[in-house]
């Protein structure tokens, strides 16, 4: 008779994955949709655009500065137990922005404890503990992990608006919350393991070797900066050179969760039709990450995330160069490939240069500095439009610092230090 094996049909990792791509849907989604709400507490409590633009800064850079430390407990007590605790947190203060009164209680909920959650929740912790699970797919998973946060911003910002124009802002951040307790908490609960080992299992679903012996896998071999003691790394150049242009990032996206719909709105475009570009560009951003991630399990991860940056500087030019419909629908397009492939190329290359044992205090510290060009970037904008009326000079600096931001990418030199090219190169 055949034998049969004990092997499962799925990986179980596989249902890690879909976990923490419903996680990053209802997390980054309603984060995303802030913009939604501008306007419309802006006219309620009379706040300029500098007064809501705080609120935002502050929960980026709060974002910014909690994720170090919940990575290194993430790194000590594993993922599962960080990520279900602010998943809990991240539901109650969402619901909580509903009671707002004034500009302090919101700065507290929204700018502290809201922002302290998402760090617990965010793509960074979630991609750490994927990280465990995963090695030759790394980047692919990543991709499709962080996809979920793109399918986030096409559902939830419209629905968001949706919600907005039939009832309130108030209802709105209610039902934003809501979706927490409903799917992404249980979901979590019920899925997310720590490490493949504990339930018997190694990376990728594959076999133990027949002597019992821990093989290396395909792209296994330590490289040279890999390091269980985090601050070796930060005396490494690969580091900062990811960092800088993760800065950049942070600068150029954030910007466009807060200040895209008003902008739009300010360019004479419908709050439902800006609602739905910001839409369109997490939906197509859907295909480039996932594409991006495929494309880096292949390719060096390095020129692709020049390649990110590259494109997205090209859909800020058309943005504010291009007439009419074409700047924002050829915006909403282009950057829609691009959007979010840097996170999965950023943490895949970080752990590839220095190994898992400290990839959610380096992602942390990464993520750190991606935030701070967050907070950046909204206030910035927040204090132009205030000044000068327009949101043009803002934008303007954001595509211009993507060049430099490709550059640091792409002069990485990932072949001598990531662990995927040692048994290439023989070293």
């Amino acid at each position: 008779m055949p034998t049969t094996s004990s092997r499962p049909a799925i990986f179980y990792g596989w249902f890690i994955v879909a976990t923490t791509f419903c996680i990053a849907l209802v997390t980054v989604g309603g984060r995303n949709a802030f913009g939604v709400f501008v306007v419309p507490m802006s006219e309620e409590f009379s706040w300029n655009r500098s007064t809501i633009s705080l609120a935002a800064a502050i929960g980026f850079l709060v974002n910014g500065l909690s994720q170090p430390w919940l990575g290194r407990l993430c790194d000590r007590f594993g993922g599962r137990q960080v990520i279900l605790v602010s998943l809990a947190l991240f539901g109650g203060t969402t619901v909580l922005c509903a009671l707002t009164f004034h500009l302090v209680f919101f700065l507290v909920i929204f700018g502290l404890l809201m922002s302290i959650a998402w760090s617990g929740a965010s793509l960074t912790t979630t991609n750490a503990l994927l990280s465990r699970w995963f090695q030759r797919q790394r980047a692919t998973v990543l991709s499709l992990s962080t996809a979920g946060a793109s399918a986030g911003g096409l559902l939830l910002v419209p629905f968001a608006m949706y919600v907005l124009q039939r009832t309130d802002w108030r209802l709105t951040w209610v039902a934003l919350g809501a979706l927490i307790f409903v799917v992404a908490l249980p979901l979590a609960f019920l899925f997310l393991r720590n490490d493949p080992t504990d339930m018997g299992l190694r990376p990728d679903g594959d076999q133990p070797a027949a002597d019992g012996s821990q093989t290396h896998p395909a792209h296994g071999t330590p490289g040279p900066l890999e390091t269980d003691v985090w601050p070796l790394a930060l005396r490494s150049l690969p580091f900062w050179q990811l960092t800088g242009a993760y800065f950049v990032c942070g600068f150029t996206t954030a910007i466009l969760t807060t200040h895209f719909i008003p902008y739009a709105i300010d360019r004479g475009f419908p709050p439902s039709t800006a609602a739905t570009a910001l839409g369109v560009m997490n939906g197509l951003n859907i295909v480039g990450v996932i594409v991006m991630g495929a494309l880096a399990d292949r390719w060096r991860r390095k020129d692709l995330l020049a390649v990110v940056y590259v494109a997205r500087g090209a859909a800020y030019a058309l943005f504010l160069l291009a007439p009419g419909t074409w700047s924002l629908w050829g915006f909403a397009i282009v950057t829609g490939f691009s959007y979010w492939a840097t996170a999965p190329l950023t943490t895949s290359l970080t752990a590839d240069v220095y190994g898992l044992k400290t990839l959610g205090t380096l992602s942390g510290i990464t993520f750190l500095v991606h935030q701070v060009g967050a907070a950046t970037s909204i206030q910035f904008a927040g204090l132009m439009r205030d000044i000068t009326g327009s949101y043009t000079i803002p934008f303007a600096v954001a595509g211009l610092l993507l060049l430099p931001a490709a550059l640091a990418a792409f002069s990485i030199r990932e072949r001598q230090y990531s662990g995927r090219f040692r048994d290439h190169n023989g070293r």
